[in-house]
């Protein structure tokens, strides 16, 4: 049996509304170390969106290296493979290759080709066991950024289905080379796969060409497992093989309910497939100031006063928190009088939406059949009929049967 840890969308040196993540991409990472120690896994693959951004600091560069090297030291011949997302500056995540194969890290920025064709070699290595026996194969491919894609294709859709055919086809022909039996097939995929569901505000459409998702069956059912990035809540789409683990912490208010963590992959002698989502617990929290909704200017410092904060926490820890406020009149001064309430508590406020009752509108005054015109009642019930205005024809003909009449 081979057993992977999946992981994706860590977006290292993401801030929220200024405030740095550090603290919690480090509790959430440590996190992982620990379960990829603790369940012994044979691989830990890093679906895309490893950054935040395409020119990361040196901090959030320093956080993946401190993170791969305890990887290293936690699973000593763990297969480590990453690959680059739509966030990711894909020839920094190469530049380092040599480096990296020395600490048996895979990591793969762009597709390559030799010659015209997929060069499978640099995408595909073998898994292994704790015994050294091959048990599976990674394909590692990346986000598929336009240069990536094959031509002719109809459509953005088209052509990655047509690149993950020729990558898969390829690496099965590879296979076939030096093994018998073809050890399951593992893809990696930094992809928006229809059916899948978003997080609003968080996620950006990601293909090329006025289109934004594959449909499942670009993966074909020989695939053992499909490690897909790009989506930020756990979930499987199409079959319960084709997963997106979600991302490490929540990277906007829509992703406060979200089970935060990694997805463990048992796959069998036989290519059996088992999933598991392991949760993490979040080092800092992420709080509605209501459940129940929007807050009046006058009940805001109660409900502060409700969260149960800790007056001793370092700052780093000190919960992010999400407003509504409700105003029935002019919101002048409304953001100032809210940040100083707030100020009296060891709180970050990130986000303040403010809610207004709906005005109504007056309900139309009911007409009487005699203060309509005829004419006006005809071409009212004649478009409604035909969902074309009649012609001048037609009203000629209605006026003289309404004079005849």
């Amino acid at each position: 049996m081979i057993r992977l840890l999946h992981t994706a969308d860590w977006h290292l040196g993401a801030t929220l509304q200024g405030w740095s993540r550090e603290a919690e991409h480090r509790a959430a990472l440590a996190q992982l170390v620990a379960i990829a120690k603790q369940r012994a896994v044979d691989a830990i693959i890093v679906a895309g969106d490893i950054f935040d951004s395409l020119n990361p600091s040196a901090d959030a560069q320093r956080l993946l290296y401190d993170t791969l090297r305890d990887l290293r030291a936690a699973c000593p011949h763990a297969r480590i493979a990453l690959v680059a997302g739509n966030h990711d500056p894909a020839a920094r995540l190469e530049a380092p290759r040599a480096l990296f194969e020395m600490a048996d890290v895979v990591s793969i920025g762009a597709f390559a080709r030799r010659d015209g064709a997929f060069d499978v070699r640099a995408h595909l290595s073998p898994i292994r066991d704790a015994n050294g026996r091959v048990g599976a194969y990674v394909l590692a491919l990346p986000y598929p950024r336009a240069a990536d894609l094959p031509v002719g294709c109809e459509g953005a859709v088209g052509a990655v289905r047509e690149a993950y055919r020729e990558a898969v086809d390829s690496a099965r022909r590879e296979i076939g080379r030096g093994e018998t039996g073809m050890p399951p097939l593992v893809v990696t995929g930094h992809l928006h796969v229809a059916g899948g569901l978003e997080s609003e505000g968080s996620e950006r459409r990601i293909l090329v060409g006025g289109e934004h998702a594959v449909p499942p069956d670009v993966f074909s059912p020989d695939i053992a497992y499909v490690a897909l990035g790009h989506l930020h809540r756990p979930q499987s789409v199409g079959r319960e093989t084709i997963r997106y683990s979600g991302s490490l912490i929540p990277m906007s208010k829509t992703e406060i309910d979200y089970a935060h963590g990694v997805s463990i992959v048992d796959i069998d002698d036989s290519g059996a497939v088992a999933v598991e989502h392991a949760p993490f617990s979040r080092a800092v929290r992420h709080l509605r100031a209501s459940a129940s909704g929007a807050l009046s200017l006058a009940e805001l410092e109660p409900a502060l006063q409700a969260l149960d904060l800790d007056d001793s926490a370092q700052m780093e820890n000190w919960p992010f928190v999400h407003l509504a406020i409700r105003v029935d009149g002019p919101a002048v001064g409304l953001k100032a009088e809210v940040d100083a309430i707030c100020e009296q508590f060891p709180l970050r406020l990130v986000s303040m939406t403010v809610e207004r009752p709906q005005a109504q509108a007056p309900a139309p005054t009911p007409l009487r059949l005699s203060e309509r015109r005829p004419a006006d009642l005809f071409r009212e019930a004649f478009e409604q009929t035909h969902g074309v205005a009649p012609s001048d024809g037609h009203l000629d003909c209605f006026e003289r049967l309404l004079q005849e009449a």
